[in-house]
């Protein structure tokens, strides 16, 4: 079953999903091309909106939680998408040591983390879960939020190699070290310099990663990817600026950020213009870095900005473990006129290696069709595909279920093209 879903289905975005379904044989040659070229990540996720006259990403996870949102059934994708990452990554791998997140209260990241060492385990690896969190000072069982239970052990270093010691279960060396840990407070110090493999690299992580710069590589992807089909770019890539130096406590930076915004909103109403889109533009301000939509604000004027009250300025100034916002990245909003149950809801697309392996619908009922969804309150509803995203119909319509979510697909792969490009260019190595 595919959850019921109202979407705006007409203009542009049903022309860009046909032209994708008419163009599927070479959409598919390109992207085996840039794979050629670029290491597509270990695992990503990306939010997508859909406003019904343009599909779009807005954001791009390395480090993606949620795999306990997926849909069941297509686990197997997973799995297989799993064993074909690993091997490019270390071919005699045969254990895998998971290093999670270290808010251990949270029992829908727990049960994530179960999700995620169960593909890894039917993958044919032997898996435990090491914890770098200073709570965790001996193995912990902890009960995730689905009954199931997830034994931490502590990580400990001997050299330049981190492994489990544990007299019960046996000690633990693993030639590759899985990081579900997005690390936004810092690169910790048991983790620099290791010869193991670390999966996702230390600068695909928050304290060393932004925003801009994935959006810079996007922008190359989505402009060769609209020469491909011959269609604006601008369907499938929103615009943005960026705004350094900013310091919302004391107000500094702010008419910065409003001259951006303006010139922003401007670009953006003449493209609405161009494609009789009645609504209002409107911008999202969110932080450069990091995650758990923590530190973003929708911006309709650029008077939004100005002035500020203080419950808004404390919350745009302070992000996950507690970080000082001090870069801003100015995005231009997508609506999503997509709901279930009359909730907003957005599509995020998993993938594994270059492959789509999933998804869900985040969904809030609190939120308005202008807004970040990613915020206390929302929830998940998998997306039930009656096809993989990989499986389009052409025969169909193109707003037929599985049409949509190859589109889905595709512009989930552009921004995860543009994520391998992105850690490419970052690469310590390659600076």
């Amino acid at each position: 079953m595919v959850p019921h879903l109202t979407t705006a289905l007409n203009g542009p975005l049903l022309s860009l999903e046909k032209s994708m379904l008419e163009a599927m044989p070479r959409i598919e040659h390109w992207f085996r091309c840039q794979w050629l070229e670029y290491a597509s990540p270990f695992y990503a996720s990306v939010d997508l909106r859909n406003s019904g006259f343009k599909l779009a990403p807005v954001d791009t996870n390395l480090f993606p939680g949620g795999f306990n949102n997926l849909n069941r059934e297509f686990l197997p994708l997973s799995v297989q998408a799993a064993m074909i990452a690993v091997e490019k990554i270390c071919p005699e791998a045969h254990r895998l040591l998971i290093i999670p997140e270290n808010h251990t209260r949270n029992t829908y990241y727990l049960s994530n983390v179960v999700e995620l060492v169960n593909i890894m385990k039917q993958a044919g690896l032997d898996v435990r879960v090491g914890s770098i969190s200073p709570e965790i000072t001996a193995p912990t069982t902890l009960e995730a939020q689905d009954g199931q239970h997830l034994l931490l052990e502590p990580v400990v270093r001997e050299g330049n190699r981190i492994k489990l010691i544990n007299p019960v279960l046996g000690d633990f060396d693993s030639c590759a070290i899985l990081l579900n840990n997005d690390l936004s407070a810092g690169i910790p110090g048991i983790l620099k310099n290791l010869e193991q493999h670390l999966i996702p690299p230390l600068h695909a992580g928050w304290s060393t990663r932004r925003k801009s710069q994935h959006f810079t590589a996007y922008n190359r992807v989505a402009s060769e990817f609209a020469a491909l089909l011959g269609i604006d770019e601008w369907l499938l890539n929103p615009y943005f600026e960026t705004c350094g130096e900013i310091d919302f406590h004391a107000r500094t930076a702010e008419d910065c950020l409003a001259l951006k915004v303006e010139r922003l909103l401007a670009k953006i109403k003449l493209k609405y213009a161009q494609y009789g889109v009645t609504q209002d533009p409107f911008v999202i301000v969110k932080a450069d870095a990091g995650t758990y939509g923590m530190g973003i604000m929708t911006v309709k004027s650029p008077d939004d900005v100005r002035d500020l009250n203080r419950k808004t300025r404390n919350k745009m100034a302070v992000i996950k473990e507690g970080l000082q916002v001090s870069e801003v990245i100015i995005q231009e909003g997508v609506y999503t006129f997509e709901s279930i149950n009359d909730a907003v809801a957005e599509p995020v697309v998993y993938m594994m290696d270059h492959f789509v392996i999933g998804g869900f619908y985040r969904v809030h009922t609190g939120r308005g069709v202008d807004e970040n969804l990613n915020a206390p309150g929302s929830q998940f509803v998998p997306l039930a595909f009656q096809k993989p995203c990989t499986l389009p119909d052409c025969a169909d319509a193109p707003d037929a279920p599985p049409n949509r979510f190859y589109a889905y697909g595709v512009v989930a792969r552009l921004a995860l093209l543009a994520a391998a490009i992105e850690l490419q260019e970052q690469d310590p190595l390659n600076q």
